[in-house]
């Protein structure tokens, strides 16, 4: 989209900013290349109607052997749904009628089908000895809301994948959002970054704007690129590592994760880390 920007009297400058998605025909005519890979995997989204409304502030996530499938808080009694799952399986989703497709989401989040005892009480006894060392760190655990509609008009599926621009700008040209970066949804990061790369840009140019230069410079763009890129790298690495780890049901596999994310979450240092940065 173009952006124009004016001092008192005079005109600044005429930037392009692609925001047009993972496809982005902004960066293809800019000739940006990316580096990119398909996961193999689609997923579904729609509208969900909770089943009573709740003070609904708590984005639920649980992982299944087809990938994993996440609820994000709307309003007290909706949330947005988001099940990454093979291409095969979401297709059978989206054909389902409404009342047995809610049927399979109420049932992914209950059903203990998947569960390895084993698994369930080496955890237990994990969070139980976290509870004695940490009594301050630790929180009571609370189920999933279940759900009872959906949204008119509001299932549909994308396929998944990865995806960098090797460069965010070129000459009066910048890339925010999915059309520098595309993420797995599993940590619901990939709107995160492109809030950050929004944030950073409009910080950067409304500065340049200030001081009287030229927006669209290549110093200012170049400054944009070298900060988010440092941010969003690590972060995509991070993402893409999760969904390799998650995609496994080797048993030792599936125990560590687990017991990673119950000590990650009974340290309340560690955990605001990982929060701050995931914000920025």
């Amino acid at each position: 989209m173009p952006v124009v920007l004016f001092s008192p009297g005079s005109l600044l400058a005429v930037s392009q900013i692609g925001a047009d998605g993972p496809n982005s025909m902004v960066r293809s005519e800019a000739g940006i290349p990316t580096v990119k890979w398909n996961y193999n995997q689609s997923a579904v989204v729609a509208v969900l109607s909770l089943s009573e409304p709740t003070e609904n502030n708590v984005a639920w996530q649980r992982f299944l052997p087809t990938g994993p499938i996440a609820m994000l808080p709307l309003s007290d009694n909706e949330s947005s749904l988001v099940w990454s799952t093979s291409h095969q399986h979401a297709e059978e989703l989206l054909g389902l009628d409404d009342e047995t497709f809610l049927d399979a989401i109420n049932s992914a989040f209950w059903s203990n089908e998947n569960h390895s005892e084993l698994l369930e009480t080496a955890g237990t006894l994990f969070r139980s000895a976290l509870s004695f060392l940490m009594p301050s760190g630790t929180s009571a655990r609370q189920l999933p809301p279940s759900v009872s509609g959906i949204g008119p008009n509001s299932r549909a599926m994308f396929p998944l994948g990865m995806g960098h621009a090797s460069e965010y700008m070129r000459h009066r040209v910048a890339l925010i959002g999915d059309a520098a970066h595309r993420v797995h949804p599993l940590a619901g990061q990939g709107v995160n970054l492109g809030f950050g790369d929004v944030a950073c840009l409009t910080r950067l140019l409304s500065q340049a704007a200030f001081d009287g230069k030229d927006v669209g410079s290549t110093q200012h763009l170049l400054e944009y690129e070298t900060e988010r890129q440092r941010h969003n790298l690590p972060m995509m690495a991070a993402i893409d590592l999760m969904k390799r780890l998650y995609s496994t049901n080797t048993a030792p596999l599936v125990l560590l994760r687990t017991l990673g994310l119950q000590a990650t979450n009974a340290v309340p240092p560690v955990k605001e880390q990982i929060i701050a940065f995931a914000s920025k």
